[in-house]
């Protein structure tokens, strides 16, 4: 099944077409927010966002559209929007440690629970990495998506893309070789 298929249906405002795509893409989109923000709150918040942005704009899709691409980018505009907001509203200090838990976060409670060291080691490792990294990690490594399609979900250039997932599988390799190097 090619990935523009239900286009057409969601345009047409098919609530089955809608329903699909939920399904299909609600698992990738909620892990790539979660791993983004690190609270899965959240991260379902935002979620719910980005497919009420869908759901309104699906008149709007072009024929040729990728719904995955642009699934990934609205919610990582969503990010974006939200930490934004927490910024603005330093009225409230608690806001301001809601924004920096955003880049400083602790592992998650399913994390802690699964036990796995080396999943626990690459997110610790993730985690630590700038943002701008971490997204084109998640993209490329996590979701599978092309340098080129990770470009356009991020709005920069496909040899910008290519050369932050460079550095960034480098600054990865280095924060793992770091860790098990403090293991020992």
């Amino acid at each position: 099944m090619e990935e523009n298929d239900p286009i057409q249906q969601l345009r047409a405002g098919d609530q089955r077409a809608f329903d699909s795509v939920f399904r299909r893409y609600r698992p990738r989109v909620y892990s790539f927010l979660l791993r983004l923000t690190g609270r899965p709150a959240l991260a379902e918040d935002l979620l719910q966002e980005t497919f009420l942005r869908l759901s309104r704009k699906a008149g709007e899709l072009s024929p040729d559209t990728r719904l995955g691409a642009w699934l990934f980018t609205v919610a990582r505009n969503l990010v974006f929007d939200e930490r934004r907001r927490v910024l603005l509203s330093l009225d409230r200090i608690s806001r301001w440690r809601e924004w920096r838990a955003l880049d400083n976060r602790a592992d998650t409670p399913a994390e802690i629970t699964a036990g796995n060291e080396t999943a626990r080691r690459l997110q610790a490792a993730l985690a630590d990495l700038p943002l701008m990294w971490r997204e084109i990690l998640l993209l490329c490594g996590g979701e599978g998506f092309e340098p080129a399609e990770a470009a356009r979900i991020l709005g920069i250039a496909d040899e910008a893309a290519r050369k932050r997932l460079s550095r960034a599988r480098e600054a990865l390799r280095r924060a793992l070789a770091a860790q098990e190097g403090a293991t020992e």
